[in-house]
């Protein structure tokens, strides 16, 4: 019951922030994702030909409008319908309502599976890494920019730590990692672009992004 409650909140918190940022910008905007898509992970518009490619936790503004060259391109989002009424309904994208702890695709689909400020929303990361396993196929990427905390939030349950993808995905191969500094609070993007080093024997909360193969 307690659970449930809490879930309920953390996803009326949610969608209450999107709307507001709505409200405040006129048009939920999203030029800035293929960079990090792309540019960012050292990937290229072709190596997405033909690919298909999931965002977990998505959000409403088009993560993955840019990407035409894709044979497939979902969002999931369990406020996905909510997301529609707001104008997503407009994107070429396909949203899914749907929990990362069941993510509604047969084994090996995916080619390429993308978390961006997400996994640390989720209700359980043991679930949702073993979803994102079995989904993905061999050879396949993960790309994944998180923030690090030591303390949990309504919205962000999960205190992950720097020790993250060598404590659940130990049986990937590590193409990047990179451990930053997060000098703007909430600013994920903005610390993802600064590049700063964190000291991880110092800095309890930062922000970690990991580009990681399936074998």
């Amino acid at each position: 019951m307690i659970k449930a409650l809490l879930s309920s909140f953390k996803e009326f918190v949610e969608i209450s922030f999107w709307r507001y940022k709505k409200l405040k910008e006129g048009k939920l905007t999203n030029s800035h994702y293929k960079h990090f898509y792309t540019d960012y992970f050292d990937l290229t518009d072709s190596f997405y030909e033909g690919k298909k490619v999931l965002d977990i936790g998505c959000g409403p503004r088009g993560s993955l409008e840019w990407a035409d060259m894709t044979e497939e391109r979902v969002g999931l989002d369990p406020l996905a319908d909510k997301y529609i009424k707001m104008g997503a309904s407009e994107h070429k994208m396909t949203y899914i309502k749907a929990y990362s702890e069941e993510i509604p695709f047969p084994d090996e689909y995916f080619d390429i599976i993308c978390s961006f400020n997400s996994l640390d929303h989720v209700e359980s990361v043991a679930t949702t890494v073993s979803e994102i396993k079995r989904t993905l196929k061999k050879g396949a990427y993960f790309l994944v920019i998180v923030d690090i905390h030591n303390y949990p939030t309504p919205t962000e349950p999960q205190s992950l730590k720097w020790n993250f993808i060598n404590e659940h995905f130990s049986d990937f191969k590590i193409i990047q990692q990179e451990n930053l500094r997060a000098n703007k609070a909430g600013r994920i993007y903005s610390n993802a672009r600064n590049k700063i080093e964190a000291d991880i024997n110092k800095e309890p909360n930062g922000l970690l992004v990991a580009k990681l193969m399936k074998v």
